[in-house]
């Protein structure tokens, strides 16, 4: 009982202050990039009915689902993923309006997953959902918010990778397969189980010629040239279709000039099957899994009783935050301006000048001078403190620089 009261449960943990600092400043950085490309922050709950994360609805797994019950019954889980609350917030409330909704968010999610996996089971996501247009300009849009995004948090050498949902559905169409095996083939492929992928696809006597393409997938993995290559494996329509959709969003790409940050993964099939367009993943290094996933899905609103084709990413905070460490990306953060002590008999002054100096704008800490001053000083370097202010008397104000340590007595009325 002790141990389990001194410890967090696996998958969670603490953020202690400075790293909770630059935490802040990456969340606000990447939200100025989608305020400053027009979107709008909303806020969905964080538990919903399990309805909304239905297996149909093409969610999480339920079994990785954190569930519970309210006082009335209901099977609640905490979200395992905030796209699908904001396409239930857009169909209940936004249902009667035919013009595109720009709506941003930044909240935590909540998996059950297998602790072997050694990721975090909280984790903070920001991301942005593009609901009502559905063309190429959308698309490369929203990737290239997630590559201003990445920069402006210090990221340089990262990749975007981009596949097509479309394009593997294709293949499956013309292969014939079942849709009902679509599911399982997707999660081997999305896995790199080719071994699960080949024993699949002869367990279901694909003819030579599709089997062949199918696991020929991850091949299709460079620049915008593969793009041509995969167009002389099918001649499916809708795989067709896809490719050239992609060719497009890259030439829009190379609009932006965000081109050197993108390449094409065909064989990228997420286990979220309510992709149905583009799906994109954000690499970079120092991290093993991915720190942005997003796509376009054009059916999941349709779960909600609202049709509307959507586009959205979401970048995970924590993974980010991961390679910035270990990139050795420094990111400055606000510290105390000024630590400012009193003694009983000029506490009114120095509470006085205190709250003078934050509306001004500074960051102050205010204390009862109760140790030595040396002590203080300590402290102060090692919180990052620039400076103490010690009105030791209530004629007189000791000025103690932190960087220098050169100290100076200055009279109280030159304060005011």
């Amino acid at each position: 009982m002790r141990d389990k009261q001194l410890h967090t449960p696996e998958g969670v943990r603490d953020i202690h202050c400075n790293e909770a600092l630059k935490k802040h400043e990456i969340q606000r950085r990447i939200m100025a990039v989608f305020h400053h490309y027009g979107f709008l922050d909303v806020q969905t709950p964080t538990f919903e009915f399990i309805d909304v994360f239905s297996h149909d609805s093409g969610t999480i797994d339920i079994k990785n689902m954190y569930k519970f019950f309210d006082s009335d019954g209901n099977i609640l889980v905490m979200r395992p993923d905030i796209t699908p609350s904001v396409a239930r917030m857009m169909a209940t409330g936004y249902h009667h309006e035919n013009t595109p909704k720009r709506f941003c968010y930044l909240g935590n999610a909540f998996r059950n997953i297998e602790s072997y996996q050694l990721k975090l089971r909280e984790f903070t996501q920001a991301g942005v959902e593009l609901i009502g247009i559905d063309n190429e300009d959308a698309d490369a849009e929203i990737i290239a918010m997630v590559i201003q995004s990445l920069l402006a948090v210090g990221l340089k050498d990262f990749q975007i990778d981009i596949g097509q949902a479309g394009f593997f559905k294709g293949l499956l169409e013309e292969a014939g397969l079942d849709s009902k095996y679509e599911e399982e083939l997707r999660m081997l492929i999305d896995q790199k189980n080719y071994i699960a992928v080949e024993e699949l696809l002869d367990s279901l006597e694909l003819d030579e010629a599709h089997k062949k393409v199918l696991l020929d997938l991850p091949k299709f993995f460079g620049d915008v040239k593969v793009i041509e290559q995969a167009k002389s494996t099918t001649m499916n329509k809708k795989a067709l279709a896809a490719l050239d959709r992609l060719e497009h969003i890259y030439s829009i790409l190379c609009d932006y000039r965000v081109e050197q940050y993108v390449s094409f993964d065909l064989g990228m099939v997420s286990q979220l099957n309510y992709y149905t367009g583009i799906v994109f993943r954000g690499y970079t290094f120092g991290t093993g899994v991915s720190i942005v996933d997003g796509g376009r899905y054009d059916t999941l609103l349709e779960e909600f009783g609202h049709s509307a084709p959507a586009v959205g990413f979401a970048i995970i905070v924590d993974e980010v935050m991961n390679s910035i460490e270990r990139q050795h990306i420094e990111i400055n953060v606000p510290s105390t301006d000024t630590l400012l002590l009193y003694n009983r008999k000029s506490r009114t002054m120095a509470i006085s000048v205190a709250d003078r100096m934050r509306r001004e704008g500074m960051r102050i800490e205010i204390g009862m001078l109760d140790r030595d001053l040396d002590e203080n000083i300590n402290y102060g370097k090692k919180n990052n403190i620039g400076g103490i202010m010690n009105f030791f008397s209530l004629e007189e104000v000791e000025l103690v620089n932190l960087e220098t340590e050169e100290r100076n007595t200055v009279d109280v009325k030159s304060l005011f």
